[in-house]
């Protein structure tokens, strides 16, 4: 296919793709989540692809339209109730399996690399959620919590990694749940730097990772007044000594500069046996001033002076922004929380599709940086490039299963168009019957 390739490239993208979601893998899948039980009609290489491109994309975006697209690309009829008795919890294993299956892929196959101030690490993750909407009748599997209107609301919980430029798990969960339950700490952090909003500040969080060898950056809570033990960096213009104050004893002004310190805070540990243990640690303050907001930036980490400074660590907590972009990728171009149907099987098989769409969309993403190595990494912007994937979606969807060996002729879209256009109510009256035939 397209995309600046060359003849010697012609097939890299279809190929890389029924790499990455190989047709055995996905039947063998099928099988074992229990989608397929009988292989018929229902082809589950050709029902992934439509679900993943066809659906994800926007090409069809209703279950008959994208039956249509099945029967033609499948060259089969299919009828409507063996099609939406697919539609099941086996649908939703075999689209979540699809997800792991697919981030595991792209993990082993990194876009990116990391910097060379960075190069010490392993990588820099991105935790965060996104909130959609449902209608009322689901607030007693998923309640909602921000708002009193709206009283269901499912949360996607994600933690995005740099290197593969994609994400490294999702999960699914009630919108009440804490922001803290959504992410466990282990020893996957070694060497890997965690940037967190304020829905994860918690001592005995940052002191989490830092037992288990990783690294974190958060914005300071507005209310924290830690104790300064340590300077390391002087005030611009101003010769005091900040060692023994708490950091509100300090008013900054523009021409401060940067503020570099070490600050001891207090927190409880988990509780045990019924007892709560007391504990201090010391982490690094920075505040940076941000000529837009006319404020101080204040953030907390574990980082070392000797590997980033102070501006550098603002400057890294702003790559936070790369999760807002999935998000609304998600949003705007696969349509993630345009879900208006009331059935709660359809509306996860609904969020795995999206997710798979833009699993997809990264890897294309991937391999059309490969094809343009001279070209900066920068104009390739994420936005812009999922309005191409969306718009050139079809031809995607047609290419793939073209080199699958499934291509289509006009003979059979003719087919389809004659038995779809039939209404299924045989005996029901027409006014215009008997005027003209």
């Amino acid at each position: 296919m397209g995309f600046g390739a060359s003849r010697l490239e012609k097939s890299v993208v279809e190929k890389e793709l029924t790499t990455m979601f190989d047709s055995m893998w996905l039947r063998t899948t099928a099988s074992d989540t229990g989608l397929i039980k009988r292989e018929r009609k229902i082809d589950p290489v050709i029902m992934f692809w439509a679900l993943a491109i066809g659906y994800g994309a926007m090409l069809f975006r209703t279950l008959s339209g994208l039956k249509r697209e099945y029967e033609v690309r499948g060259k089969v009829k299919v009828s409507d109730s063996s099609w939406n008795e697919r539609f099941t919890p086996e649908l939703v294993k075999f689209l979540k399996a699809c997800v792991i299956h697919g981030i595991e892929h792209m993990s082993q196959e990194p876009s990116r690399v990391l910097g060379k101030r960075l190069a010490i690490f392993r990588d820099v993750m991105i935790q965060d959620s996104t909130i959609i909407r449902l209608h009322e009748s689901l607030a007693d599997k998923w309640p909602a919590t921000r708002s009193r209107r709206a009283a269901a609301g499912v949360k996607i919980a994600t933690l995005t990694s740099a290197i593969a430029n994609s994400p490294k798990s999702l999960s699914i969960l009630p919108e009440n749940t804490s922001e803290l339950k959504t992410l466990k700490i282990g020893p996957w952090v070694k060497d890997i730097i965690l940037l967190f909003d304020l829905g994860f500040y918690k001592y005995q969080l940052f002191s989490r990772i830092v037992e288990n060898g990783g690294y974190f950056v958060s914005r300071l809570k507005s209310n924290a007044n830690p104790l300064i033990v340590d300077t390391n960096c002087a005030l611009k213009n101003r010769d005091i000594d900040l060692k023994g104050k708490y950091l509100k004893d300090i008013v900054l002004d523009k021409n401060d500069g940067i503020l570099d310190v070490n600050v001891e805070v207090s927190f409880n540990r988990r509780i045990y046996s019924g007892k709560s243990k007391k504990d201090n640690k010391i982490f690094r303050l920075v505040a940076v001033f941000n000529t837009e907001d006319e404020k101080y930036h204040f953030y907390i980490t574990n980082i070392s002076p000797d590997i980033l400074d102070a501006s550098e660590i603002g400057a890294l907590y702003a790559t936070r922004w790369e999760i807002e972009l999935i998000f609304k990728e998600l949003k705007s171009r696969y349509s993630l929380d345009i879900i208006t149907t009331r059935n709660a099987i359809a509306i996860e098989a609904l969020i795995w599709i999206a997710i798979l769409t833009l699993l997809i969309s990264r890897k294309v993403y991937s391999i059309v940086r490969k094809l343009n190595p001279d070209a900066k990494m920068v104009r390739f912007t994420q936005l812009r490039w999922s309005t191409i994937f969306v718009e050139k979606s079809s031809m995607l969807l047609s290419a793939i299963l073209d080199y699958l060996g499934l291509e289509q002729t006009f003979e059979t879209v003719i087919n389809v168009y004659s038995s779809e256009a039939l209404d299924p109510h045989v005996n029901r009256e027409r006014f215009r019957e008997g005027f003209w035939a």
